[in-house]
């Protein structure tokens, strides 16, 4: 998932993009960025670089197999 450090830093961001006659309210808006971010995020259906890594790496051997497989056949046929 969205590292909380990137969270922080998108809601930072936010929170000094609102206009100056409410900066008073900064901790506020960054505070309320950082829970919507974080609700609006958990809900999408994704997965962490890791697994996404993983499974390239999978789906790289498969091929790799796969095309293998084909060589022989394509010999086996010839």
């Amino acid at each position: 998932m969205i590292s909380a450090q990137k969270i922080d830093d998108l809601a930072k961001k936010l929170s000094e993009s609102v206009p100056q006659q409410f900066k008073t309210a900064k901790d506020e808006f960054n505070k309320q960025f950082k829970e919507v971010l974080q609700s609006q995020l958990a809900k999408l259906d994704l997965v962490t670089r890791e697994e996404f890594d993983a499974q390239t790496k999978v789906l790289e051997r498969t091929r790799e197999k796969l095309e293998a497989l084909e060589k022989k056949v394509a010999e086996l046929e010839a």
